[in-house]
């Protein structure tokens, strides 16, 4: 890892329209070089997220999906093209990621993640991103998250809607991804292969879910945590449900109090 005074050129060229900025600057970028991201699928809303990744310059990118590219994810899946079909998506994804830049660091996973594994991956990164499209994954995904204290930024399209949120166990009112979705809920699952979607919503929901996590890697802003957006495309309208931690939890119920102590009255 670079220190900040050894930013070579072309990194101050390649980064400059952020260093620009006063809520990033070198010291941002910096921190962005430094980052370890963790990205849980590389399909419709992965692909905009790994893209952006690699050309915001995060040092660090582990990607997992146990899935090829197939002719019918070129409609949306902007990572792959034509020529990779048959593919493992997470060896098209890098290719894509080290055409733009080559100079991040990009593990690849060609599993699908389960319990295990996320334990061992949630805890090397610094910053988790869900862009898979089923609830069993979800909620693994959110309990390495709450397990290990990292925050999980969460994204999901299907048809014409589109939901964004941050889960981050490190604040003590804000709830965990079980405490809205609680695991014991019986929610119907509903495919892109069934449903069909509308291909730039997965890149609406993408790119927010990059932005907040280059903004909780090179800490500035504030995050999503404690509120869902979600998105109408036929109208294109947003609509913001605030949320609080739910004590009754059963992935994150107890925790804060029990790494923090009790909070004064």
């Amino acid at each position: 890892m670079d220190t900040l005074d050894e930013m070579n050129d072309n990194q101050l060229l390649r980064y400059s329209r952020h260093i620009l900025l006063d809520e990033i600057g070198v010291e941002g970028q910096q921190r962005l070089l430094a980052g370890h991201v963790l990205v849980i699928g590389a399909g419709g809303l992965g692909s905009p997220v790994l893209l952006y990744l690699a050309s915001a310059g995060v040092g660090t990118v582990t990607v997992v999906d146990h899935d090829t590219v197939d002719r019918t994810n070129l409609q949306r899946q902007i990572a792959h093209t034509e020529e990779r079909v048959g593919q493992p998506k997470v060896l098209s994804a890098a290719a894509s990621m080290a055409a733009i830049n080559p100079e991040v660091r990009v593990h690849t996973i060609a599993e699908r993640a389960d319990a295990a594994m996320l334990d061992t991956l949630v805890a090397r990164a610094d910053v988790v991103l869900d862009c898979s499209d089923n609830f069993p994954t979800r909620h693994a995904v959110n309990a390495a998250c709450v397990r290990h204290g990292k925050p999980l930024v969460s994204g999901a399209a299907i048809g014409l809607d589109g939901q964004i949120s941050v889960w981050d166990p490190r604040g003590a009112a804000d709830p965990c991804y079980a405490c809205v979705f609680p695991p014991s809920a019986e929610v119907p699952e509903v495919r892109c292969a069934t449903m069909g979607v509308f291909a730039p919503l997965v890149g609406i929901i993408g790119t927010m879910q990059v932005a907040e996590a280059l903004k909780i890697l090179a800490g500035f802003g504030t995050s999503l945590a404690g509120r869902l957006q979600m998105l109408d495309v036929r109208r294109m309208e947003w609509t913001e449900i605030r949320m609080g931690r739910d004590p009754a939890c059963p992935v994150c119920a107890g925790r804060h109090t029990e790494e923090h102590g009790p909070t004064s009255s």
